[in-house]
């Protein structure tokens, strides 16, 4: 399947498919707050957290999680967390299947909470990159319209072996090429968490540009925003590849 013109367009606005492959990883110092934490008892979890995530595969570090001297890694189907010199403290195998029982719509112990922040960083960093590596389908959709503003949009599926928030989600770019939204189905929350992802405050960082401002608030069926809830909201302070 032929890749659309706007994808190809929104990997060189954001720096390139030669700058990108030449890095193994991608590290992060950022904070997420917002209600979505707090509904699950995990209010604080990352408040200031140095991430690092792989370029080629799904696989993500948090530190200091959940605390000093600690650190969780997620690796595909695979959560642990480890201690600083690397001793395994705890551990979830297909940790997506877990979400399905009651006590998760009630609140998250800390390997849920690794499980989504693992591979919601490596998605958030590895767009639009990833989008062109084998197992993906990208097609072209409809244009988003708010603000004065035109996004155009393209549609992507995510392979079965790549977790994400849900496997087809929609990424909206401006004129310039810049993600700006990213509609998905926040499925470990629920098949009800439908979000409009904002993005903003773009910036270049070891020649790669990143949103360093993201919002995900509810959105509604019409595809509107519920701007008053804020969801989750992240602010990245640095970047950098290795």
């Amino acid at each position: 399947m032929p890749v659309p013109a706007l994808l190809d367009e929104a990997i060189e606005a954001h720096g390139g498919l030669e700058r990108f492959r030449s890095a193994s990883e991608i590290t992060a110092d950022l904070s997420a707050t917002g209600w979505a934490f707090a509904l699950r008892f995990q209010r604080g979890a990352f408040d200031s957290i140095h991430g690092t995530v792989s370029t080629t595969e799904p696989r993500t570090t948090l530190e200091p999680f959940p605390g000093p001297g600690k650190r969780g890694v997620l690796e595909r189907n695979s959560v642990r967390i480890e201690s600083d010199s690397g001793e395994v403290l705890a551990r979830r195998d297909d940790p997506r299947s877990q979400f399905r029982r009651i006590r998760r719509n009630l609140w998250w112990d800390d390997l849920d909470m690794l499980y989504f922040g693992g591979y919601a960083l490596w998605g958030y960093l590895n767009a639009p990159f990833a989008f062109v590596q084998p197992g993906y389908q990208v097609t072209d959709t409809y244009a988003w319209e708010e603000d004065g503003e035109r996004w155009r949009g393209i549609e992507v599926t995510f392979p079965e072996s790549v977790p994400a928030h849900s496997r087809v989600q929609r990424y909206y770019f401006d004129e310039r090429g810049l993600l700006r939204r990213n509609d998905y189905t926040a499925e470990v929350f629920g098949s009800w968490a439908k979000a409009a992802h904002y993005c903003w405050e773009h910036r270049e960082f070891d020649g790669i540009v990143v949103p360093t401002r993201r919002q995900a608030t509810p959105r509604k069926r019409n595809g509107a925003p519920r701007r008053r809830v804020n969801l989750v909201l992240i602010r990245i302070d640095r970047v950098a590849l290795s």
